[in-house]
C-alpha cells in the first residue's frame, strides 16, 4: 500500500513537472508577444508611425476562415513555413521566410495543419494568384491544376441563367473548358465562396519581424 502511494505521487509529480516545463514556460515565453514593426529602433522599441505586424484579419476574411474550417481544408493544407534545412518550403515558393510564433498572435484559432496533401498556404495570398484563379480552383481544381487530387467545391457556387448580361462576379472559364456551364448560364460564387477566397487572399507572409527578417 505504501509503495502504491509512492508510485501515485511519482506519477503526479512527473506529470506536474512536465506540465510546468512545457506549458507554463512556453506561455511565459510566447504569451507576451505583441504585434511589432518590421524593425526596432536603437533602444529596441517599435518604430513610431510604421505598420504593425502581423496584420489584423479583415471581417470578410474572418468569415472565410470559418468556411475554411467547415470545409476541412486544414486536413490537407498546413500554415507553417519551415526554416531552411528542415524541408524545401522556400524552394517551393511557400514563403519568403520561416514562420515564427509571433505570426499567429492575432489568431483566435491557429490552423497549423498536420499534413500536406496539398501545398502550404501560409503565404498563398502573396503568390501571383488572383481571386478569379481561386474561385475557379475551388469550383473545380482540374480547371487550374490538372491532375490535382483536391476535391471540387462546386456546391459553394450557384449556376443560374444569364438575364440581360453576365453578372460582374461570374466565373470566367477558359475557352472550351468542359467545366463551363451550358450556353446561357453562368456560375456565381455564394457568400461563403467569396469569404473563403477573401481568407485565402489574406494569408500573406510578406513582412519581416525582428526575429525573422526577410532577407
Amino acid at each position: 500500500m505504501r509503495n502504491l502511494a509512492l508510485l501515485f505521487c511519482g506519477i503526479f509529480f512527473t506529470l506536474a513537472f512536465s506540465f510546468s516545463g512545457l506549458i507554463l514556460s512556453s506561455n511565459n515565453i510566447l504569451g507576451g508577444l505583441q504585434r511589432t514593426t518590421e524593425t526596432l529602433d536603437e533602444e529596441g522599441q517599435l518604430q513610431e508611425g510604421e505598420e504593425l505586424f502581423p496584420r489584423v484579419m479583415p471581417g470578410l476574411a474572418k468569415q472565410g476562415k470559418q468556411v475554411y474550417i467547415e470545409m476541412g481544408c486544414m486536413y490537407c493544407h498546413s500554415q507553417q513555413v519551415r526554416r531552411a534545412g528542415f524541408g524545401g518550403d522556400a524552394e517551393r515558393g511557400w514563403g519568403p521566410r520561416a514562420s515564427v510564433p509571433r505570426d499567429y498572435i492575432t489568431q483566435e484559432r491557429v490552423l497549423l495543419g498536420t499534413m500536406r496533401t496539398g501545398p502550404d498556404l501560409m503565404n498563398v495570398g502573396g503568390r501571383p494568384l488572383n481571386a478569379d484563379w481561386h474561385h475557379l480552383h475551388l469550383y473545380n481544381p482540374q480547371i487550374t491544376s490538372e491532375h490535382s487530387n483536391m476535391p471540387p467545391f462546386a456546391f459553394l457556387y450557384e449556376v443560374q441563367a444569364i438575364e440581360q448580361s453576365p453578372s460582374a462576379d461570374a466565373l470566367q472559364f477558359p475557352p472550351g473548358s468542359p467545366y463551363a456551364p451550358a450556353a446561357g448560364y453562368e456560375v456565381v460564387p455564394t457568400r461563403k465562396a467569396e469569404a473563403l477566397v477573401a481568407y485565402l487572399m489574406s494569408l500573406k507572409l510578406d513582412y519581416s519581424v525582428p526575429e525573422a527578417p526577410i532577407l
